[in-house]
C-alpha cells in the first residue's frame, strides 16, 4: 500500500476548448441542419410573400444664411432687397419640410384620399389606382374612414359589394350609387381600359383622413444634407407603390418652394397696401388742386407769375414737399409702433427703405425681428410648444421689440423737431408771399397746393413701382435639382440576399446558443476533460453504456465490447496492484445510481474468468442488492456473520461462474457502521485474503454514509466510480478531498456509462470502448436518497437521431 502522505491537487485554469465546441457542433449536426433549413425556409417565405418596399429620393438646393446657395447674392442689386432675401438656416428648412402644415398642404393637393388593394391568394398588393374602374365619392355625404370595402368584379356588368364590418353583401352595377348612413359612392368603369379578365379576383379600398395621411407621410419622410458644408438637401421616402411616393415628393417640393416664395412676397404686398392707402387720400387732393388751378387761370387770364413770386414759390414748394415726405415717414413710424405692439405679428414688417426711411439702425432691427418671426414660425411647425429653443426666440423677439420701440420713439422725436422747423420756415415764406399782389398771391397758393400733391403723388407712385418690381423679381430660396422619378427608385425590402444570410446565421446560432447555454449550466460530468481539468486522480478506465436487460454482461455477452472494456479495467488494475499480496479492491462512488454494483459484479467476473479465485463481497449493508443479480436469498450473509450467527463458510456462496464466489450483504442490521469496525470483520478480512486471489468490495456511496471510508483502510486499491451525464462535478470535489487527505489509498477513477452522446474524444487509455458500439448498462435496483435511495432505471433505447447517424455511417 502507499504511504500515508497528502497529495497536491492542481486544477487547470479554464480555457476555451475549441476542439470541444467543434465536436459539440459535429455531434449535433442534425439540429443545426434542421435549424438552418428552418431559417432558410423562413427567409424564403418572407422574400416570397412580403410586400416590396421601395425608396424614392430627390434633391433640392436651399439658399443658406450667407447667400451661398443656388442664387448667391444677385438679388441684392435692388435697393432694400436684403430685407426680402435674408437667407435660410438649413436646420430650419429641414424642420419646415417635415412640418405638419406643409405636409398637409401637399396631401390636400394629391389624390390620396382612397387606398386601393388587390387581394391575392395569400397576401394583398397595394395599388395606386385601379386600371379597370375607379371610385367616385360624394363629398357632400358623410363617409366612414378606414373601413374596407371589398369589390368582386363580374365582367363589364357589375360587381359584388361586401362591407364585412357592417354585414353588407349585395350585387351592384357599375355606375349605380351605393348609399347608406356610412357611405355614398359609385364604382365607375374606366372607359379608356377595356375590362376583360381582372388582374385580381377581388379588390378592396378604404377612405383615408387627411390627418392620418399627413401623419403617416410626415413620419416616413427623411430629409438630410448631402454634405455638412453644403445646402443641398436630399428628400426620401419609402412605400409599397413607388409612383405614389414619387408624386408625393414632387408635390411636397413644389408646395415648399411656393410657400417660401409666398412668404417672401408678404413684405412687398404689405408695402404696396401701405402706399395704396396713402395714395387714396392724395389722389382726391390732387384732383381738387388741379381743378382749382385751372379755374383760377381761366377766370383771371393769368399765364405766369412774376420772378419774385416764382422764387418764393419754388422755395415754398421744396419745403412743402419735404414736409409731406416727413409726414409719410411719421405715418410709417406710427404704423411700425402699432404693429410691433400687437401680441403676435401675422406678417412681416415693411422695409423702411421702401417708404424713404434710410435709418440703418431701424432697417437692421426690422430685418432682425422679421428673421426671428420666420424662425419662430418654423419651430412652431416642427416642434412642440415646450421646446426650449422657442422660449429663447421669444425672449429675443421681446428684446428686439423693445429696441425697435425705443428706436421708433427716437425717430419720431427727430421727426417732430424737423416738422416744427419746416413749419417755421414755411410760415416765414408765407409772410413774404402776403406782400405780393392779390391775384399773384392767390395763384401762388393754388399752384403750391397742386405741386405739393403732385410731388407727393409722384413720390408714392415711385415707391409703389419699386415695391412692385421687388415683388416681381422675387424668386424662391429653393430650387429642385433632381426631381423624383422612376430611375431614382430602388427596393429596400425585402432584402433577398440579406434575409437568406440572416436565416442561415440565425439557424446556426439558435441551436449553438441553446447547446452552449446547456453546456454552461450543466453541472454533470460529460467527458474525460471534465475529470482531467478538475482532479489529478488517475483514470483507471471507461465502461460503455449497457443496452441489455441484464447487468451481468461479462457472463451473458463475453465477446462484447462492454465485456472487453472490463478486461481493460482489470489489466489497468494490475499496474496499481504491483504486490502479489495486494488483492483487495474497494469500489465506491459519491452517490447512488453511478454503477458501483454493476462495476463490482462484472470486474469480479472478469477476474474469475482468468482462473483467479475471486470473491465479491456485498458491503452495502443498508441497501443490499447483489443477491438480486445472482438470484439468491439474502437471509444469510456478511451481517449474520458479523453478529456471530454464522461462520465464514456458511456465508460463502459459489456462483455459476467458475472461480467466482460471493458474500451477500445479508439482512440489514441496526448499526452497520459499528459492525464494520469490529474485530470479527478484521478476522473476516484476514481469512479471505488467504483464500482468494482477488477480493472485490461493493461498498455504499461515500458521500452519503461513512462505510466506504471505514472500509478504505483495508483495501489495496480504491476505485471511485463516476457516471457520464449523471455524476455531478461536486463528486470531483469529494474525490479531491479524499485524495488530498489520503483517505482512500491507491485511488483511481472508473468512468461508467459512456455513451455516443458525449461531446468529443474518448475516455480510456488505448481502447476507448463505449463510443463506437453503444453498449453500457442499466439499473433496476439500488440507492435512492436518505433511507430510500435507489438507482435509476434505463431501458437503453436508441434515439431516432442516433439511428440516422448509424445509417449514415457516422455512428460506428
Amino acid at each position: 500500500m502507499q504511504d500515508n502522505q497528502q497529495h497536491n491537487i492542481s486544477i487547470k485554469e479554464e480555457t476555451i476548448d475549441i476542439k470541444k465546441y467543434l465536436w459539440l457542433i459535429i455531434r449535433n449536426w442534425f439540429w443545426f441542419t434542421s435549424a438552418i433549413l428552418i431559417g432558410l425556409g423562413s427567409a424564403y417565405i418572407i422574400n416570397r410573400y412580403s410586400d416590396p418596399i421601395y425608396r424614392v429620393s430627390m434633391t433640392i438646393i436651399v439658399e443658406d444664411e450667407e447667400g451661398s446657395g443656388y442664387y448667391g447674392n444677385s438679388n441684392n442689386l435692388i435697393e432694400g432687397f436684403d430685407l426680402f432675401q435674408q437667407g435660410k438656416k438649413i436646420e430650419n428648412e429641414i424642420a419646415i419640410l417635415r412640418s405638419y402644415n406643409l405636409t398637409k398642404k401637399a396631401i390636400q393637393e394629391l389624390n390620396f384620399d382612397i387606398s386601393y388593394f388587390g387581394l391575392g391568394r395569400i397576401r394583398e398588393r397595394p395599388r395606386y389606382f385601379l386600371n379597370e374602374f375607379y371610385v367616385e365619392l360624394d363629398t357632400a355625404h358623410n363617409q366612414t374612414f378606414y373601413t374596407p370595402v371589398v369589390i368582386t368584379p363580374d365582367g363589364v356588368k357589375g360587381y359584388q359589394l361586401e362591407i364585412e364590418s357592417y354585414d353588407v353583401d349585395q350585387y351592384m352595377k357599375y355606375g349605380e350609387v351605393y348609399e347608406s348612413d356610412l357611405f355614398r359612392f359609385r364604382i365607375m368603369i374606366n372607359d379608356s381600359v377595356a375590362i376583360q379578365r381582372p388582374s385580381h379576383d377581388q379588390y378592396y379600398f378604404y377612405l383615408n383622413t387627411t390627418e392620418g395621411l399627413t401623419n403617416r407621410y410626415r413620419g416616413k419622410l427623411s430629409v438630410e444634407q448631402t454634405t455638412e458644408e453644403g445646402s443641398v438637401l436630399r428628400l426620401s421616402t419609402a412605400g409599397p407603390v413607388p409612383q405614389k411616393e414619387i408624386d408625393y415628393l414632387n408635390k411636397l417640393a413644389e408646395v415648399y418652394i411656393r410657400s417660401g416664395l409666398e412668404e417672401k412676397n408678404k413684405i412687398a404686398e404689405n408695402t404696396i397696401d401701405f402706399i395704396d392707402d396713402q395714395l387714396s387720400g392724395i389722389v382726391d387732393s390732387l384732383k381738387k388742386a388741379e381743378q382749382q388751378l385751372q379755374n383760377f387761370r381761366l377766370a383771371n387770364n393769368i399765364i405766369d407769375i412774376e420772378q419774385e413770386g416764382n422764387v418764393l414759390f419754388e422755395k415754398l414748394d421744396q419745403l412743402q414737399t419735404e414736409k409731406a415726405r416727413e409726414l409719410v415717414h411719421r405715418k410709417y413710424y406710427r404704423y411700425l409702433r402699432q404693429y410691433v405692439n400687437k401680441p403676435d405679428i401675422d406678417s412681416e414688417l415693411l422695409a423702411p427703405t421702401l417708404v424713404g426711411v434710410n435709418d440703418p439702425v431701424l432697417a437692421s432691427l426690422v430685418q432682425q425681428i422679421n428673421r426671428l418671426y420666420q424662425e419662430k414660425q418654423t419651430i412652431k411647425f416642427a416642434t412642440k410648444k415646450t421646446n426650449p429653443k422657442l422660449a429663447l426666440i421669444n425672449e429675443q423677439i421681446k428684446t428686439t421689440r423693445q429696441a425697435l420701440v425705443e428706436n421708433v420713439s427716437s425717430l419720431m422725436e427727430k421727426n417732430d423737431m424737423l416738422l416744427s422747423d419746416l413749419n417755421e420756415r414755411i410760415g416765414e415764406l408765407n409772410k413774404e408771399i402776403k406782400k405780393l399782389p392779390v391775384n399773384e398771391r392767390q395763384l401762388l397758393n393754388i399752384q403750391r397746393k397742386f405741386n405739393l400733391n403732385d410731388n407727393i403723388y409722384t413720390y408714392m407712385l415711385e415707391k409703389r413701382a419699386e415695391a412692385g418690381i421687388k415683388k416681381a423679381s422675387n424668386i424662391s430660396d429653393a430650387k429642385i435639382l433632381d426631381k423624383a422619378r422612376g430611375s431614382s427608385v430602388y427596393m429596400i425590402s425585402p432584402k433577398y440576399k440579406m434575409n437568406y444570410i440572416l436565416g442561415l446565421i440565425i439557424g446556426f446560432l439558435v441551436p449553438l446558443v441553446i447547446i452552449l447555454l446547456k453546456d454552461f449550466f450543466n453541472t454533470k460530468i460529460v467527458n474525460k476533460k471534465d475529470i482531467e481539468d478538475n482532479t489529478n486522480v488517475p483514470i483507471l478506465g471507461v465502461v460503455g453504456h449497457n443496452a441489455l436487460p441484464s447487468e451481468f454482461v461479462v457472463k451473458d455477452k463475453p465477446k462484447s465490447s462492454l465485456a472487453e472494456s472490463f478486461r481493460s479495467v482489470k489489466t489497468n488494475l494490475q499496474y496499481l496492484l504491483l504486490d502479489d499480496q495486494s488483492k483487495l479492491i474497494n469500489i465506491t462512488s459519491a452517490m447512488s445510481g453511478e454503477g458501483k454494483t454493476f462495476s463490482s459484479i462484472n470486474l469480479a467476473a472478469v477476474m474469475a474468468m482468468t482462473n483467479k479465485k475471486t470473491l465479491l463481497v456485498g458491503l452495502d449493508l443498508r441497501k443490499p442488492k447483489i443477491h438480486y443479480e445472482f438470484d439468491i436469498e439474502n437471509t444469510v450473509g456478511l451481517s449474520t456473520y458479523l453478529i456471530g450467527k454464522h461462520e465464514i463458510d456458511d456465508i460463502l456462496i459459489e456462483t455459476s461462474t467458475e472461480n467466482l464466489t460471493i458474500v451477500p450483504s445479508g439482512p440489514t442490521p441496526v448499526n452497520p457502521a459499528k459492525l464494520l469496525e469490529t474485530e470479527r470483520f478484521q478476522k473476516f478480512i484476514d481469512i479471505i485474503r488467504e483464500r482468494y486471489d482477488f477480493i472485490v468490495f461493493d461498498t455504499p456511496p461515500a458521500a452519503m454514509v461513512s462505510d466506504a471510508i471505514v472500509l478504505a483502510k483495508h483495501a489495496d486499491a480504491n476505485v471511485f466510480v463516476v457516471r457520464q451525464n449523471y455524476s455531478t462535478k461536486n463528486a470531483l470535489e469529494l474525490i479531491n478531498d479524499l485524495y488530498k487527505n489520503n483517505r482512500l489509498q491507491n485511488m483511481s477513477i472508473l468512468v461508467n456509462d459512456v455513451k455516443l452522446k458525449g461531446y468529443y474524444g474518448t475516455y480510456g487509455y488505448g481502447y476507448g470502448y463505449g463510443y463506437g458500439y453503444g453498449y453500457g448498462y442499466g439499473y433496476g435496483y439500488g440507492y435512492g436518497y436518505g433511507d430510500e435511495y435507489h438507482e435509476d432505471d434505463e431501458n437503453g433505447k436508441i434515439s431516432f437521431k442516433d439511428r440516422i447517424l448509424m445509417i449514415l455511417n457516422l455512428k460506428r
